[in-house]
């Protein structure tokens, strides 16, 4: 690359990430549904023309942003996670959800975008499945570590439920038992309703202490999955 192409590279990457700061700030005072190209692009001196050039509609802007933001909670989990042993399985799973939490609780807004409200009109593209699964992935992978090693709780599944469990489990997770994956599906949504009745205030005059009020709630997830049995 030339000199001058490393310099347009690099500019391009500067004003790429001014226009999401500015969305960002958007999204915290107004919400996702009032974000606006042309506000953005007037906040930071732009003509709107200028800025379609980076994205070229409000969807686009909300995908990128959408991106971030799952990519900045699931390193957040991973980083977290990368530090506990292996074996410690329980411990790997609660300090992931514990992790998920406080960056909910730092990133409201962006946690908003992600698993608040739909955004009307807006349907999030496939470009963004990647970036949502990454704390999901981490959850199955210590399961499968658990199912593989020193074995899961065995987790009975109805019959009416059955075909759903098989066809689930050979969607997400071929190698692991439909009624462990009927059952991560449910912990994953409780999961992120926990920290979403947190972030949103549910919680307000019921849970006075909610960082061991979570921990325990996410102990009894694992628990659910059939960790720490067999």
């Amino acid at each position: 690359m030339s000199t001058a192409q490393g310099a347009r590279a690099r500019a391009r990457t500067a004003v790429t990430a001014a226009i999401k700061d500015e969305a960002r700030r958007q999204l915290a005072a107004e919400g996702a549904a009032k974000l606006s190209l042309r506000a953005v692009a007037r906040e930071l001196g732009m003509v709107s023309s200028a800025l379609y050039r980076y994205f070229p509609s409000r969807d686009d802007l909300l995908t990128a942003l959408i991106i971030d933001a799952y990519d900045s909670l699931g390193a957040a989990a991973e980083a977290a996670h990368e530090k506990i042993p292996d074996a410690d399985l329980m411990a790997r799973w609660t300090t992931t959800c514990e992790a998920a939490r406080a960056w909910a609780l730092a990133h409201p807004h962006e946690y908003a975008l992600i698993y608040g409200s739909p955004v009307p009109g807006y349907s999030a593209p496939v470009t963004t499945v990647a970036a949502a699964s990454r704390v999901g992935l981490l959850l199955i992978g210590i399961v499968r570590d658990a199912h593989r090693g020193p074995g899961l709780a065995g987790l009975s599944v109805p019959a009416g439920l059955r075909p759903e469990a098989e066809r689930m489990a050979a969607d997400l997770a071929p190698d692991l038992p439909p009624g462990t994956v009927i059952a991560m599906t449910a912990a994953w949504a409780q999961l992120f309703g926990l920290v979403g009745f947190e972030v949103f205030g549910q919680f307000n005059r019921l849970v006075e202490d909610p960082e061991p009020f979570f921990r325990h709630a996410a102990a009894r997830l694992a628990e659910s999955v059939g960790l720490g049995g067999s």
